[in-house]
Formats: structure tokens, C-alpha cells, sequence
């Protein structure tokens, strides 16, 4: 016999968005999340209650220490540029022009394009 465990999802937190699917995918990922989900995978953020591809340009979202929109070789944030309806996605410093740290800016390119499809379904 098997036990499965299953996890009610509470959207209530975020009854006060109008997109809905926004809300239920905020709740779904606290809930992922809780359960071990990384952070940084995300498709939404719960912090600014909005898909990923809307707000990764905030100083919020800069992590040193990871390199995500961080540029070691000038210490500097590195802009985030997404255009909506080619679906292009370019992370660059503003001071040398190069992409910093491969593995993270592949993070978040792929977390903003799994964002737009998302939030265009």
C-alpha cells in the first residue's frame, strides 16, 4: 500500500491579481518551492507578484554571488533585454558588452522563456 501525499495549492495570497493563471502559477511554485523547487527556477516571482520576464530587470533580482546579472569582471549589473513578441532574451553588461557567467544567464533565459510561454498560453 502506498502513501502519496498531496499538497492543497491556496491561491487566496494572491486573490487580488486579475490574471488568474499568474496567480495560480505564484501559488503552484510557493508551493513547489516548499517542497524543494530552486528559486532561481522559477517562472514567476512571488516577491514582485509577476511572471519572471516582467521583473528579472529589478536590482532585486541581481545575485552576486551566483553571477545571476552579475558581471564579475566589472562588478556590475548586467541588463536584462527581453523583446515580447520575438521572444528574444539578451543579458549583457553595461560595461563591457559581453554575457556574464554562462550557467547563470542560461538560467535565466530559460526561466523567462518558460515566463512568456506561460503567460501568452
Amino acid at each position: 500500500m502506498s502513501t502519496t501525499t498531496q499538497r492543497v495549492i491556496d491561491d487566496r495570497r494572491y486573490a487580488d491579481l486579475r490574471d488568474r493563471r499568474l496567480a495560480a502559477a505564484l501559488a503552484a511554485e510557493d508551493a513547489a518551492e516548499t517542497d524543494g523547487l530552486d528559486p532561481l527556477e522559477r517562472m514567476t516571482c512571488g516577491l514582485h507578484r509577476k511572471w519572471i520576464h516582467r521583473c528579472v530587470h529589478s536590482p532585486m533580482h541581481v545575485i552576486p554571488v551566483t553571477g545571476h546579472r552579475w558581471c564579475r569582471d566589472c562588478s556590475t549589473a548586467a541588463d536584462v533585454m527581453i523583446d515580447e513578441l520575438t521572444g528574444e532574451i539578451r543579458v549583457t553588461c553595461p560595461g563591457c558588452r559581453r554575457t556574464p557567467n554562462p550557467r547563470a544567464t542560461k538560467q535565466i533565459v530559460r526561466t523567462c522563456r518558460a515566463s512568456l510561454s506561460a503567460a501568452s498560453a
